[in-house]
């Protein structure tokens, strides 16, 4: 594989999907493999204490354009994204979860928005919902309270398929939670956003891994951390410089 060429990568965060991983592997390569692109995906194993990481290296053997990064122990999806937004080759990242209610046939739709230049950030937003209540209540809840303490950006700032210009991951801040402000973040650095209605599958296999305890108060307090990023930001325009690098 030729990491120069790479067009698009797809970068997929996991913990204990072992049930999910060749399903979600086989439909994501059916899915590019029917269009121009030169593609990677690269699935971070976020600690995972199941048969995720075996099933990995296999896929990997098999395919190249699939690789991996696992860590030694779970660090939560904001540390598996900005893994995988370091390690990819591409020009521009599409993002899914790895249970398999996101669906990759979503994805170039929202490819095609980037390559176009209609946004550099196209956001899939889930029209119909399966999910329990609790965990539909709890997205509704935190979306609303995010969009009212840091401002409206996208309407479903929870759902992970996502497709952005890789500059756009150039300046995103380091901590717990940052996966659900990517917009907000993104935004902040002047980039255009889009929305995009997507599809929204069941869970087949596996547990979720979500509860109110670590999805909704966390996300609600984070968000007056971003809110107080937001009103410190600042920005500039170089005017003229010397012979210098900038970086």
């Amino acid at each position: 594989m030729n990491v120069e060429a790479i067009e698009v990568s797809i970068v997929i965060p996991l913990f204990n999907e072992a049930e999910n991983i060749e399903p979600l592997a086989m439909e994501i390569t059916k899915t590019m493999d029917e269009h121009p692109w030169s593609w990677e995906c690269l699935w971070i194993d976020d600690g995972s204490t199941d048969q995720s990481l075996s099933i990995l290296r296999k896929i990997s053997d098999a395919d190249k354009r699939h690789r991996y990064l696992s860590f030694e122990q779970n660090c939560g999806q904001s540390a598996a994204f900005h893994a995988g937004f370091k390690a990819v080759n591409g020009f521009i990242i599409a993002t899914i979860d790895g249970d398999r209610q996101n669906d990759p046939a979503d994805l170039p739709n929202l490819i095609h928005m980037v390559q176009s230049g209609k946004a550099d950030m196209a956001n899939g937003y889930r029209l119909i919902r399966h999910d329990n209540l609790i965990r539909k209540l709890s997205s509704r809840i935190a979306n609303s309270f995010r969009s009212l303490v840091t401002g409206r950006t996208v309407r479903d700032v929870g759902c992970s398929t996502r497709v952005f210009r890789r500059d756009c991951t150039a300046y995103l801040p380091k901590f717990s939670g940052m996966h659900r402000f990517l917009p907000t973040l993104v935004s902040m650095e002047g980039f255009k956003l889009s929305e995009v209605p997507v599809n929204h599958r069941p869970r087949v296999s596996g547990k979720s891994k979500y509860n109110i305890k670590n999805r909704l108060w966390v996300g609600l307090v984070d968000s007056f951390g971003v809110l107080w990023l937001k009103k410190r930001a600042f920005h500039y325009t170089i005017r003229s410089k010397s012979n210098l690098t900038i970086s």
